[in-house]
């Protein structure tokens, strides 16, 4: 299903809108109508996305307060020129290990946490390479804006253990890329990040 961009970015910016009217505002009529324009958006998301209205609603439930971007933690590690992906078991689609950051920890714990988590690697985290913004990409909508952090990283030690969120490890070549989870990693993401010798900022 193609998802008309403008019409996609317009109801998120409804969503957000209404986010931090109820946030803010004091009035309960004002929420009121905060509420129900949220109600409508979601309503209006749904006829333009493969996901339901119920499900739209329960996702966004979690989306209460003042709405700012969610970060979410990526790490590029590489050997021999090969890049190590990891097989999410829900979709069987490879990314870059990583996930969101969460609270109580630095970018660079939430780094090595989720490498260690996905593939039972311990890492040495030695740059940031990547700031990416899912808000450019209009090719790949998605309901949240996300700061995509990515992390160079060593590995120090450890081998692929079985975990609950991914199927296994494995070093690709550039050349042969599984099925990648593009709302997490895609093919050109991976190419920039191997070609360049800065950091890149969006």
């Amino acid at each position: 299903m193609t998802i008309p961009t403008n019409l996609f970015k317009q109801y998120q910016r409804l969503l957000t809108l209404a986010d931090a009217g109820l946030f803010y505002g004091n009035d309960e009529f004002d929420k009121e109508r905060y509420k129900e324009i949220k109600a409508i958006a979601t309503t209006l998301l749904a006829t333009i996305t493969t996901d339901s209205i119920d499900k739209l609603t329960s996702v966004l439930a979690h989306s209460d307060g003042y709405p700012t971007p969610k970060v979410d933690v990526r790490v590029l590690i590489e050997e021999n020129q090969q890049i190590l992906l990891v097989q999410d078991k829900r979709t069987q689609q490879w990314s870059l290990p990583g996930g969101y950051a969460e609270v109580g920890y630095t970018p660079a714990e939430n780094a090595r946490k989720e490498v260690r988590e996905e593939t039972g690697l311990e890492v040495q985290i030695d740059e940031l390479a990547a700031v990416y913004d899912t808000a450019l990409r209009d090719d790949i909508p998605q309901l949240f804006q996300y700061y995509k952090l990515i992390f160079r990283a060593t590995i120090v030690s450890g081998q692929f253990s079985a975990n609950s969120e991914t199927n296994n490890a494995k070093f690709f070549a550039l050349d042969a890329l599984p099925p990648l989870s593009k709302n997490r990693t895609t093919a050109e993401q991976i190419c920039q990040l191997t070609n360049q010798q800065t950091p890149y900022f969006e």
